[in-house]
């Protein structure tokens, strides 16, 4: 198992292994079954030069996960303006289902785990569920791609773990390892435990074909402009 310091160390390893050792996989290239730890979850900025992450966007998406909120108006005033994406993504009434904060508000989730932390250090039912095959019929318009975020203490320490079926690496993983940590600091600060260490699994790791080979890209022109 491999561990990082950050999440950018593992955006730049993985993005080098999947140009190198990805499958062409339905348009992308694709790495299976990638587990990896990220030994300071609160270092969670990417300030890799090819990839020219927006934390600004990054943190108006975390904000609108808070709300619970699944309407993408919401977001657009977070943000001053709805991306492409969510857009295509809604239904017909502007609502995305695969909003984390949706998901984890409802049935009061996240509330559940941390009064099971609370209760109990070892337990191992502190766990939210977001993607759920038994309700496939509401995955009309988008389907989460997170299949459950669990918390575990381990030597007095916060522990997260996050399952994912299918992860982009370019904008999915960037963007959702930030709000994934962000929430280990809620969850450690109402349970008052120090953070440990974020687990990180994808069944399917992959970039699409228009995100491979930026970082060459970007040498290629800084070597013509030499």
């Amino acid at each position: 198992m491999i561990d990082f310091k950050n999440a950018q160390k593992a955006f730049e390893f993985y993005y080098n292994a999947i140009e190198s050792n990805g499958v062409d996989f339905d348009g992308t290239k694709a790495l299976f079954n990638i587990g990896f730890y990220i030994n300071n979850p609160a270092d969670n900025h990417i300030h890799t030069s090819y990839r020219n992450w927006n934390l600004g966007y990054a943190e108006a998406e975390w904000q609108w996960y808070l709300t619970g909120d699944r309407n993408i108006e919401t977001l657009g005033e977070l943000y001053g303006k709805i991306p492409a994406i969510w857009k295509r993504m809604a239904d017909g009434d502007n609502n995305v289902h695969s909003n984390y904060g949706y998901q984890w508000e409802r049935g009061y989730q996240l509330d559940k785990v941390v009064q099971q932390l609370k209760d109990n250090p070892n337990t191992r039912k502190a766990a939210i569920s977001i993607y759920d095959g038994k309700e496939i019929h509401r995955y009309r318009y988008d389907t989460p791609c997170t299949y459950a975020v669990q918390f575990t203490v381990v030597n007095n320490k916060l522990n997260m773990c996050v399952t994912m079926r299918s992860n982009d690496l370019w904008f999915g993983f960037c963007n959702d390892q930030y709000c994934f940590s962000e929430l280990m600091k809620v969850v450690a600060e109402r349970t008052r435990y120090e953070i440990g260490s974020y687990f990180h699994f994808a069944h399917n790791l992959h970039l699409y074909e228009r995100d491979l080979d930026k970082n060459n890209l970007i040498q290629r022109k800084a070597d013509y402009y030499a």
